[in-house]
């Protein structure tokens, strides 16, 4: 997040646990005439993939928005997860709303 601050500094803000609706986005970035939702989910062991539920919950938050892009970064802090290097990627996906997320996976 300090990255991300430094980023905006200045031309732009950064808003942690915005609300929105019931719900509490992890991070509402806007920088000139750009809004980024970024929701951020961490994959525990034992727990599944928290994809298909970080979609989910973009996708609320994209609608009370008007956006139809966003950001879903998830951590893997499971103890047998691949190394870094291999696991970490950016795919970009449509949501179940249909709306484009770009997932990063770390």
């Amino acid at each position: 997040m300090a990255f991300l601050q430094r980023v905006v500094n200045g031309t732009g803000t950064l808003e942690r646990e915005y609300a929105i609706g019931r719900g509490r986005m992890d991070l509402c970035l806007r920088h000139r005439t750009q809004t980024l939702a970024i929701e951020i989910k961490v994959w525990r062991p034992g727990a599944p993939d928290p994809l298909v539920e970080g979609l989910a919950q973009l996708d609320a938050y994209l609608a009370g928005m008007g956006l139809e892009t966003g950001w879903l970064i998830i951590f893997d802090r499971r103890p047998e997860a691949p190394p870094l290097a291999e696991r970490l990627g950016l795919v970009r996906t449509r949501s179940p709303a249909g709306c484009w997320v770009q997932v990063v996976r770390a």
